[in-house]
């Protein structure tokens, strides 16, 4: 018999609702589930190894970079920013640490209005605003998704701590241990990226016109605007808060090693590491997503999994109760409807 979630995944295709997508689902190792519908470009079908911009799916991976130069010395989670990066000191941000850029405590949700008049792939202009910037809460003191924010500031301590850039370090641990996820196209991937394309009627102005999300997603502007994320000079910036393009495949397979205490994401990390980065850091009201919400370093966690979704409605994740790594991945910009409708035969699955 076919496995459930694949009948979701169909019946989506076949209402309309999902022009291209594929969910994965692996346990133990073994391939469930890697199943595809629609097409990436309105004519090319969808192939497993098709990749699609995913949005916040993006900030573990940005962090997982991060943090491999604080295993291997070159920063640490307590240090200050400030003493890598002297201007962030400004307008008293001189005590924020490494700790609160990684769990979305460092009080910079938004790039200030002045990146409205910015390019998105303007790195030192979008990190300077940063440094200038005065937090929205004392540093520590509060959670607030830090929606596109997250990677700049990352990337830019990376620099300042080891002269890499969060994409091309990446790309390396990606490499290494086969995982098809990329902070940044390269040439040869570009053929098999897909193209998003508006699903909901009200996208993006579901955003927009939100007072906590209009101005956390349109500074610097265009980043909802499927022109935009269609353009090869898209693909091929790093923008490491929302800029992740991946196979469905690709994020099972790492959902699926995450946890293991001998797996490649702890081996990388080592024993510390890996808890702070799979355990909670930080719980509290979010002043971005308005709701309750554990951040770790920088998944979202609670009882049933510890995972991330993004705007237009990828997600990934690992369950608790059910034991597996889950991922769908949608050309379709819109709600998180679809996603939570997979994630919900899943649960549904392993309970009965």
């Amino acid at each position: 018999m076919p496995h459930p979630v694949i009948a979701v995944l169909d019946r989506l295709a076949a209402d309309g609702r999902e022009p291209g997508a594929a969910v994965c689902v692996i346990r133990d190792g073994i391939v469930e589930v890697d199943h595809q519908v629609g097409t990436r470009d309105g004519h090319t079908p969808w192939t497993p190894d098709t990749l699609v911009m995913t949005y916040s799916v993006a900030k573990p991976f940005a962090a997982l970079t991060l943090l491999t130069a604080v295993a291997e010395g070159d920063l640490g989670l307590d240090q200050r920013v400030a003493e890598l990066w002297p201007d962030y000191a400004a307008h008293g941000k001189d005590a924020t640490t490494v700790r609160h850029l990684l769990a979305h405590q460092a009080g910079l949700p938004t790039f200030p209005p002045a990146a409205a008049a910015m390019a998105y792939d303007d790195f030192d202009g979008l990190t300077a605003l940063l440094a200038e910037a005065p937090p929205v809460h004392p540093p520590g003191a509060a959670v607030a998704e830090h929606a596109l924010t997250y990677g700049h500031l990352l990337d830019r301590l990376l620099r300042a701590a080891t002269g890499d850039d969060l994409a091309t370090r990446f790309a390396r641990i990606a490499a290494d241990h086969g995982w098809d996820l990329h902070l940044r196209v390269a040439d040869h991937d570009l053929a098999r990226v897909a193209d998003v394309v508006a699903v909901a009627p009200d996208w993006p102005a579901a955003y927009l016109d939100d007072p906590r999300w209009g101005p956390a997603m349109s500074r610097p502007p265009g980043l909802l605007d499927p022109d935009v994320l269609n353009s090869e000079r898209w693909r091929r910036t790093s923008f490491g808060a929302i800029g992740l393009h991946a196979s469905a495949r690709g994020l099972a397979t790492f959902y699926d090693d995450l946890l293991r205490p001998d797996g490649a994401v702890a081996n990388l990390l080592g024993p510390d590491l890996h808890r702070a980065y799979v355990g909670g850091q930080a719980t509290g009201t979010d002043l971005v997503l308005d709701r309750e919400v554990t951040w770790t370093l920088c998944f979202q966690v609670d009882n049933e999994e510890i995972g991330m979704g993004g705007a237009g409605g990828c997600a990934a994740w690992w369950s608790f109760g059910g034991e597996y790594a889950a991922a769908y991945v949608t050309r379709g910009l819109g709600s998180h409807a679809r996603g939570d409708e997979i994630w919900e035969v899943l649960e549904a699955r392993r309970q009965a």
